[in-house]
């Protein structure tokens, strides 16, 4: 049973070094930094210039990579993943990176994002007789790079990046080189580091801190990084292609972790500023306000100082909750939660309580943080998100319901409101969390509804039928 099955997921973490006798030891570091961004499977594949070394399995960092396990990935590049399924299930055969042989020699991809038209790739493949080994729609890049007739690795590359659209940071590994390539819109976050003269990629910066490395830059949209031993190029692939920036605006919400910054914009800062134009447009009268943790602590002081209340930690967070196996009895109201999250009596009691949470998916875990605060003998629960409505589904990479299980699809902020227990509740606008992240440039198809890039495979399902001929 998942205790917060009731929260968006991010897809996946990537990670890469080239030039280092610590590859795989740097890469384990490296996956830990970016842990939060998937739980479900971990792996490294490394390089001693000849050959590709891997271990993937189902697990947290720290259990998969064993001192044993880690004494076999030798060499001095290496690439890693934490996933967290979007696309393909739960299970082994979709952990990545995925590493195979082909006839233009060895290749690992590690994927974070999800393609839009990698069903109809996929059929297309199958159709043609290529054969998956898993679910994922990161293999359609080994199938795609496998039956490409250019001669370098790099135009490979290149020719299997022209065929795909949709969300996607990639690093790649062959026994020669580490490619990292961001899609045109920069839907998914990727960054460039540098540990002596080892380069380092990765989903978001802090994995560079803690490693020792040097953060240089965010890999722009569309860039392509290549680092051989000659040294570190940057390439454009996609040729003078313009289109608009379209990062998703969710990293600053909830994904990235609080001490990342992306494009010089500090997730931190942009949500304690969410919080305060939350309090800007939807004070609450109360007593105290608390937030949800971890990820509601940023945007709570900033509430707090905008309305003048004093902050307090209402509920607090044990960190050793991951999956449970016991079945509880009905009696044991709350199981889940009370798990994850414990009230603060002496704050909660008798007062007048503003909650901030970051988002609300399907509103059943919100209705049992509310129930319990008031359990707690809270007078009043003022429930504030600081994003706006999610009336929509992600196709870029997050794991989010169908439109139908979306509680702010169907039903208005009072209606929630009730649902929920809470005496009030106010979201984000759409305008006051672009002010927060500063302006435009950001994908808010959940908020909106309005998609950047057309979701081919949504026809593909809707067909059904082969793709022979294509």
């Amino acid at each position: 049973m998942r205790i917060d099955d009731d929260h968006f997921h991010d897809q996946c973490g990537v990670f890469g070094v080239f030039g280092s006798e610590e590859a795989a030891n740097l890469t384990y570091l490296g996956l830990h930094s970016l842990q939060h961004r998937g739980q479900e499977t971990a792996g490294i594949v490394t390089s001693n210039g000849k050959q590709l070394f891997v271990h993937r399995d189902m697990g947290l960092v720290q259990d998969v990579f064993t001192p044993e396990v880690m004494d076999r990935l030798p060499g001095t590049r290496a690439i890693g993943h934490v996933r967290y399924s979007t696309s393909g299930g739960s299970h082994v055969k979709n952990a990545q990176p995925i590493a195979v042989d082909s006839g233009h020699g060895s290749i690992a991809v590690a994927h974070n994002g999800n393609l839009t038209n990698g069903l109809y790739l996929r059929r297309k493949l199958e159709a043609e007789g290529s054969i998956f080994s898993s679910d994922s729609d990161t293999e359609v890049f080994v199938h795609l790079y496998a039956r490409s007739r250019q001669r370098t690795t790099i135009d490979r590359v290149s020719d299997a990046l022209s065929q795909v659209e949709g969300a996607y940071s990639l690093v790649f590994l062959s026994p020669d080189e580490l490619v990292a390539v961001r899609d045109p819109h920069g839907f998914r976050p990727l960054c460039l580091g540098q540990l002596g003269d080892a380069y380092v990629v990765a989903s978001e910066p802090p994995a560079f801190e803690l490693i020792g490395a040097e953060f240089i830059r965010d890999v722009e949209p569309g860039e392509m990084i290549v680092v051989d031993k000659f040294g570190m190029r940057s390439l454009r692939p996609f040729g003078d292609r313009k289109v608009e920036r379209k990062m998703c605006i969710f990293e600053y919400v909830y994904f990235a972790r609080p001490d990342a910054t992306f494009d010089g914009i500090s997730v931190y800062e942009s949500r304690k500023r969410m919080g305060r134009v939350l309090g800007r447009e939807a004070p609450a009268d109360v007593d105290v306000v608390i937030p949800v943790p971890d990820s509601g602590i940023a945007a709570a002081l900033g509430y707090a100082e905008e309305i003048g209340k004093p902050f307090e930690l209402g509920l607090i967070r044990s960190h050793y909750v991951g999956r449970t196996f016991i079945e509880p009895q009905q009696s044991i109201r709350h199981f889940g939660v009370r798990l994850k999250l414990h009230p603060l009596r002496k704050i909660l009691e008798g007062k007048r309580v503003a909650v901030i949470d970051d988002s609300i998916v399907r509103g059943t875990t919100s209705r049992k943080i509310v129930r319990m605060i008031r359990d707690a003998g809270a007078k009043e629960v003022h429930l504030r998100i600081s994003s706006p409505p999610t009336t929509w589904p992600c196709f870029y990479g997050i794991d989010t319901p169908r439109r139908d299980e979306l509680i702010a699809a169907k039903h208005t902020p009072e209606e929630v409101a009730s649902y929920v227990l809470a005496d009030s509740l106010a979201y984000l606008s759409v305008e006051g969390l672009h002010e927060a992240v500063g302006g435009s440039g950001y994908c808010n198809a959940c908020f909106t509804g309005n998609y950047p890039l057309e979701i081919r495979d949504q026809r593909e399902e809707r067909r059904q039928l082969p793709l022979v001929g294509v």
